[in-house]
């Protein structure tokens, strides 16, 4: 049988696995990981494989698959990318995540073309050969490639792609590619004593499919004794200086140094046979001593409609801590249902918060209740910010309540209203492509929407360009609807400001008003432009707003 993949001559790879239990951390392992390496300087890229059938998580639920993470090229991601980014200076794309869906679309594809030959198309050799060339595309031009596999060791799903990485190994040989394993060592209180058998179960699934782990990362409340090392060692067949305590802390910025004083970039690095200098860790230590010693704080009520699930607004979330590092603040994340202000009192809910946040989501459940919010902050003075549909929001509540225009609405909510101030632009020009782009109500649902970055050139004298300091950006998108310029010559004579638009002047992207402490709704999405030593600007101003507002 004629091998398809070639041997590495300079990309190391780091494939992570995990077991027992989702939810490990492994995205986080890889970021801290990548974050060590890179401060070692060593070029780093990544690379998340999932198990799961949909092409990409486009079209998921948020209470199932929670955040979809958007690159600049406008791959909808599994959220992990995000901690890759933000751990790291990779920018990532199409490339760096792919899912059974798109794996097998590839396949059939192919045979449906005649590209076998006639030939019986099978798991093994051609969907694992598939896999090891879009596992390839990130060699040669970096140092270390760190592959995460979704799900958890034993998912039959997941089968393919723990066979892939087998076989990577034995193509490309020990030196170029390790296997860490992420796993769990319970602390049982009751009998106030760890559980290694957890580990082994996971360790002997693992070499059941062909794979010994050079490195465990074991999850665990406390740290590892020396005894409880020796002793996961000898079950699971790894050197006890390889049995890495992945203690839980109370900011996932602590990682990258927890592992640092573990030794697990040093082990990385010998096994892989590359030498470097001593890690430059000041800038994370910096960064973990302010989030720990703030001066002041600040509670930013967030109005979702999957506060349930809050991985559903995990960059969000990391973005607002952005902020209140760039402001040396402890910022105090309050959820508040969308649902719940349809019914309750907004005063009462949203009593004692400092800054009101509405972020994206699609449908309209919640929506009217985001509107309530969305009032309260224009008219009780407290700083707001709207990304997305909370952008839009904003300009539905400003037309209805200050223009009286009161059956304003999104098409996405209401086809019938005759001022429809966001609606659904059929024909865009996409500059990344070259191509105008067209859609319609019959589009299909998956990758149908503006995504990725576009442009967007901010006005003077605003929040906006007070925030970014300069004239223009790219910012990432991920929305169907649009503010819809018909309505804008009223909207802007009554007191809206557009503070930001395309280069062309055609596309709406921020809009603000005056005589307020801060109050800026943007389409696009700029906590995927965050990062915890580069805070984004508007989440740096907003959160210097609110603390404004906290002192009053």
């Amino acid at each position: 049988m004629k091998k398809e993949i070639r041997p590495t001559n300079k990309t190391k790879f780091i494939f992570i696995t995990g077991g027992v239990l989702s939810s490990l951390g492994k995205g986080l392992a890889a970021a801290a990981i990548g974050a060590l390496l890179e401060s070692r300087g060593l070029s780093i890229t990544f690379q998340k494989l999932d198990p799961y059938i949909n092409v990409d998580p486009g079209t998921m639920n948020p209470f199932q698959h929670g955040e979809v993470y958007v690159t600049d090229d406008g791959a909808e991601t599994d959220l992990d990318l995000g901690h890759y980014e933000r751990y790291t200076s990779a920018v990532l794309g199409q490339k760096n995540n792919y899912t059974s869906g798109r794996i097998y679309h590839t396949v059939i594809t192919k045979e449906r073309r005649g590209e076998y030959l006639g030939g019986t198309v099978q798991v093994i050799p051609h969907v694992t050969d598939e896999i090891k060339k879009a596992i390839l595309q990130l060699d040669g031009d970096y140092d270390v490639a760190i592959i995460e596999i979704g799900g958890t060791i034993g998912d039959i799903e997941g089968l393919p792609f723990i066979e892939a990485i087998r076989q990577f190994r034995l193509d490309v040989g020990k030196e170029n590619s390790i296997f860490i394993h992420v796993t769990w060592v319970p602390f049982i209180k009751t009998a106030c004593e760890f559980k290694t058998k957890p580990t082994q179960h996971s360790v002997k699934e693992l070499l059941a499919i062909g794979i010994q782990p050079d490195i465990l990362l074991c999850r665990t409340e406390k740290q590892l004794t020396r005894e409880l090392k020796e002793k996961i060692s000898l079950f699971c067949n790894v050197p006890t200086d390889a049995v890495i305590t992945a203690q839980d802390v109370k900011s996932i910025y602590e990682v990258p140094l927890c592992f640092n004083r573990e030794g697990l970039d040093d082990k990385i690095l010998k096994l892989l046979n590359v030498w470097t200098g001593s890690p430059k860790l000041e800038a994370w230590q910096e960064l973990v001593y302010r989030i720990q010693h703030p001066t002041s704080k600040v509670i930013i009520a967030i109005i979702g409609k999957y506060v349930d699930l809050t991985e559903s607004y995990k960059s969000l979330h990391e973005a607002l801590v952005h902020g209140g590092v760039a402001n040396d603040a402890h910022v105090e994340l309050r959820y508040v249902s969308a649902e719940d202000l349809e019914n309750q009192d907004a005063e009462t809910l949203l009593a004692g918060c400092h800054g009101i946040l509405v972020p994206g989501g699609f449908g309209q459940r919640g929506v009217e209740g985001k509107v309530r919010a969305i009032n309260y902050a224009r008219e009780k003075k407290v700083p707001f910010f709207g990304i997305c549909l909370g952008m839009q929001l904003a300009v539905v509540e400003y037309a209805r309540n200050v223009l009286g225009w009161k059956d304003a609405d999104s098409n996405e909510f209401s086809l019938e209203t005759a001022h429809p101030v966001i609606y659904l632009m059929k024909e865009w020009f996409d500059y990344r492509t070259n191509k105008l782009q067209v859609r319609d109500e019959t589009s299909e649902m998956g990758g149908t929407l503006r995504l990725g970055a576009y442009p967007c050139r901010m006005i003077k004298d605003t929040f906006a360009w007070e925030a970014y300091g300069k004239e223009e950006a790219l910012e990432r998108h991920r929305h169907r609807y649009e503010f819809n310029p018909k309505f804008r010559e009223e909207l802007e004579a009554k007191g809206l400001v557009i503070s930001g638009v395309s280069p062309d002047n055609t596309l709406v992207e921020i809009v603000e008003i005056k005589d307020h402490p801060w109050y800026l709704g943007c389409q696009f999405h700029p906590e995927f432009k965050s990062r915890p030593m580069a805070p984004h600007p508007l989440f740096r101003e907003f959160i210097k707003a609110a603390l404004g507002h906290s002192s009053k």
